[in-house]
């Protein structure tokens, strides 16, 4: 394998004692310089579980465990065997590669007994933590239409991931609001423990606090990773940051961080860029690689990154490049309006598509939600295949309602699941009991209503001894719970939309038939924490066909053929905030990493768009051209094509057109301009 990894990446491979930064490029072939290092360290004496990798999706650490087992069998570092068994069967010759959440979820299952947290913890996802939040709100005789739940969650959850606790947040109250995010916090922190559970960001928290307070799973944890990898350094925040600090024994510092300051986009979830700056700092001795051949995109393609990119202070100074021809000329391509914009790029793919390209291969990035409505509809009256990226199968309904069963048989604790339980289907059990037996109040209630629920306590029950019994497989169980709940017997008496729900529960089946080959109880185990830990790009993984919508900041660790990215005008992307008139310095470099990001998405062929005029908010609004289209002035005449302003056929708009002058850097030319 040597040979094919370049100079620098072999530089990286070798380098496995003390602490390293690899400042990796976009498509410089990270993952096979982790890989490929993480196998020099197995063929250097270390045993595999030894080792741990750390990421920021379930995508990625699935990518990273497939590479590495087949380099492993490769080198006859472990005999063949199926993927999937292994992976569920925690085969103790293999590497621990896992997200962030999903190792802190593995540490407190195993070592948080002290914290109050239940061998079967359940996550809580965003919709149970708002409505947690929600009644607390409730509870204090506020009005949740006035202090907006999801807000304040957002609140304490951007708080956790600066590493604060509720007694921190005290200390700088200075404002009502604040005041009743503290109130509403200290309740929210109580009810979490009350029923032995977390929310995400717990799974850091929590975690780093346990290590930082017992030293002796410190020194296990240690003991047990000897070489720790983390990937997309970069966007760390400071829980995170704190959580490696404490996994990394403090005399070998066996640490290998993979990150690009370049595509840090994530400041607003909490991601902090001095974590990969100060590095050097952090870990006396650190030795720096930087990876900048690039593997994916054409020249073209790079040379308009790198003149972007190099505008921006905060960075490690890199130049992308690659061995690959010049390709294709990025295409500049003007619309009068955003309906246009959109009319253009169907015609263009569906112009590819009748060339031979494939439509899974082709993306339209976009730098807000807002702008993937008339997009589709361009797609739909085209009649081309897509897919908007965000609409996450695990957080329907259906789902979640078939799933509390399953949580709720290993774990009674979990009010969010039991309500769900109790409601679905309808099982004439009301508010105000559910209300009581929450209070612990059954005592109160009619011998009618006690029934109802010993049934449904029995039906978990019975759930609970097929899991443990070993006779069913995981798919069999859930198939009886959608049946036996009654759940099928509801929808299939509803109407179309209930039929659909009925699509996606038996779907649901489906996915879980992969498990078949383990016990039941041990796939539960694995399946729940899959479905709890998922991330916006986890829904990603199946091959789909069509094009794919999405923001850029969901693009990140993706590539296609050939890449729209639109809406390039200024005040949309770079985007300012209404209210917000003036970004500050960070701010402005974060909007231009963002897109370096997304031109380095593009392997082939890249096309920037943007409308003259665009309604935004229900107002019409003339537009200049972002200021990154003047960094395509930088490139040379034969790496970019200029394209007319597009205004459809001349039926569509009649003959009220003008002639404008046009000026971008040393060239002018003129065009037909519509008046408005």
């Amino acid at each position: 394998m040597k040979n094919q990894l370049n100079e620098k990446q072999l530089e990286a491979v070798q380098s496995i004692s003390g602490p390293l930064l690899i400042l990796a490029g976009a498509g410089a072939g990270k993952t096979k310089t982790i890989t490929e290092r993480v196998i020099n360290i197995i063929k250097n004496g270390v045993e595999p579980e030894n080792i741990l990798c750390v990421t920021f999706t379930n995508k990625a650490s699935k990518e990273m465990l497939e590479r590495i087992i087949k380099r492993m069998e490769e080198e006859s570092l472990v005999e063949k065997y199926t993927l999937e068994k292994n992976i569920f069967l925690r085969n103790k010759n293999l590497p621990t590669i896992k997200t962030f959440h999903s190792l802190g979820l593995l540490i407190l299952k195993e070592f948080g007994r002290e914290l109050g947290f239940h061998k079967n913890m359940v996550v809580l996802d965003s919709s149970d933590t708002n409505h947690m939040v929600k009644n607390i709100i409730t509870s204090l005789g506020l009005d949740p239409k006035v202090h907006d739940p999801s807000k304040i969650k957002n609140a304490i959850s951007r708080e956790k991931s600066n590493w604060q606790t509720v007694e921190d947040y005290t200390k700088k109250v200075a404002s009502y609001n604040m005041e009743i995010i503290e109130k509403v916090w200290r309740l929210y922190e109580k009810e979490l423990r009350k029923q032995g559970t977390a929310d995400f960001d717990d799974l850091i928290i929590k975690t780093v606090e346990l290590l930082k307070s017992n030293n002796l799973v410190k020194e296990t944890l240690q003991k047990r990773w000897k070489y720790i990898h983390v990937d997309e350094y970069q966007d760390t925040n400071d829980s995170q940051y704190e959580f490696i600090k404490e996994l990394v024994e403090e005399k070998a510092k066996n640490l290998c961080v993979v990150g690009d300051i370049d595509q840090n986009i994530y400041s607003w979830r909490g991601a902090n860029l001095k974590n990969i700056l100060h590095f050097e700092k952090d870990f006396i001795g650190a030795k720096v690689i930087l990876l900048e051949e690039n593997y994916r995109s054409t020249q073209n393609i790079l040379s308009l990154a790198n003149i972007s990119i190099q505008k921006n202070k905060a960075r490690f100074p890199k130049n992308l490049f690659t061995n690959k021809n010049k390709g294709e000329e990025i295409e500049i391509c003007p619309t009068f309006d955003e309906k246009l914009e959109s009319d253009f790029i169907a015609k263009k793919i569906k112009e590819l598509n009748r060339g031979g390209v494939e439509l899974k291969n082709i993306a339209i990035l976009f730098r807000t939600n807002f702008q993937s409505r008339i997009l589709e509809e361009a797609m739909i009256k085209n009649a081309i295949t897509y897919n908007l990226l965000g609409t996450k199968f695990f957080d329907r309904k259906e789902i979640k309602d078939v799933l509390s069963y399953l949580r709720g048989s290993q774990n009674r604790e979990n009010l969010a699941d039991l309500k769900r339980i109790f409601e679905t289907p309808k099982k004439g059990i009301g508010k105000t009991t559910i209300a009581k037996i929450f209070a612990k109040d059954e005592a109160s209630l009619p011998a009618s209503a006690l029934l109802k629920i010993q049934n449904v306590y029995s039906f978990l029950d019975k759930i609970d001894s097929d899991l443990k019994e070993g006779t069913k497989k995981l798919s069999e169980i859930l198939q009886m719970i959608i049946v036996d709940s009654g759940i099928e017997e509801e929808l299939l008496n509803g109407g179309s939309e209930e039929k659909d729900r009925l699509e996606n529960i038996r779907e649901l089946v489906s996915i879980t038939k992969k498990f078949d080959e383990i016990a039941a109880i041990d796939a539960l185990t694995i399946f729940l924490e899959e479905t709890s830990l998922r991330s916006d790009q986890d829904d990603e993984d199946k091959e789909k066909e069509g094009v794919r919508l999405m923001t850029i900041h969901a693009s990140k660790g993706l590539e296609f053929e050939y890449v729209f990215l639109v809406g390039l005008e200024q005040d949309l992307f770079p985007h300012i905030d209404i209210g917000n008139r003036k970004k500050s310095l960070e701010e402005s470099e974060e909007e231009r990493r963002l897109f370096y990001v997304a031109v380095t998405r593009a392997k082939k062929k890249l096309f920037l768009c943007y409308a003259e005029l665009r309604t935004i908010y229900g107002e019409k609004k003339i537009n200049i051209p972002s200021e990154f289209l003047d960094d395509v002035n930088e490139l040379k005449t034969d790496e970019v094509i200029y394209h007319s302003v597009y205004y459809g056929s001349d039926t569509e708009i009649g003959n009220n057109k003008k002639k404008k002058k046009w000026e971008f850097g040393d060239d002018e030319w003129e065009e037909d301009f519509l008046e408005i």
